[in-house]
């Protein structure tokens, strides 16, 4: 069965593929129907994962699979939340969104640099039909970024339980624990029973 993810971001399509990958399931993307980015503009993660879901899928008459997540700072109001992508600007880098965060949480306690991740996933047929589960991934702000590894926030969040930053695990360590991880991993549960569905009706 063919499903497009839609989102243009290479480390969240390898993080998808991985986590996917014992499954009969062919993974296409947005580049292989010549799409760019779809524009978020929603409120909320939930939001922004429907549209994105819906508006590949309308466009190209398949199954799609969309991811909006991002990192939530309660301190600061939930920033930088559904913004994470684009914290500094449109066409922030992941060092600036690093940069600007660490700068707002410059001198704050350790209470104060909790934090979590948030994945909502959205799956939408060409008939319609469609479902969303989500994941978190609990941890804290650290004062400096740290790790080769990873994408985004991943070298200034640390993992709760490990107490590692995100960018110093493997993909396999990050694929156990992470928000996205956990998302697919309800993702998956719900699968079966939506597929029984969706061939039935």
């Amino acid at each position: 069965m063919k499903i497009v993810l839609a989102t243009t971001n290479k480390g969240k399509i390898q993080e998808i593929k991985k986590l996917l990958q014992d499954y009969d399931l062919t993974l296409l993307s947005l580049k292989d129907f010549k799409l760019g980015p779809i524009p978020e503009t929603g409120k909320t993660f939930k939001e922004n994962a429907l549209l994105k879901a819906r508006t590949v899928s309308e466009k190209t008459g398949e199954i799609a699979l969309a991811d909006d997540s991002g990192l939530v700072v309660p301190y600061l109001n939930g920033e930088p939340g559904v913004y994470s992508a684009r914290y500094s600007g449109d066409n922030a880098t992941d060092a600036q969104n690093n940069a600007k965060l660490l700068k707002k949480l410059k001198n704050t306690s350790l209470k104060d640099r909790q934090a979590f991740f948030i994945c909502v996933i959205a799956l939408w047929t060409p008939g319609g039909k469609h479902f969303c589960v989500e994941g978190k991934w609990e941890g804290f702000i650290a004062t400096h970024p740290k790790g080769e590894h990873g994408f985004g926030y991943d070298p200034i969040f640390v993992d709760k339980q490990t107490g590692l930053h995100a960018a110093q695990l493997s993909l396999e360590q990050k694929n156990k624990i992470s928000h996205r991880a956990k998302a697919l991993q309800a993702f998956l549960k719900k699968w079966p029973e939506f597929l029984k569905n969706l061939k039935e009706s």
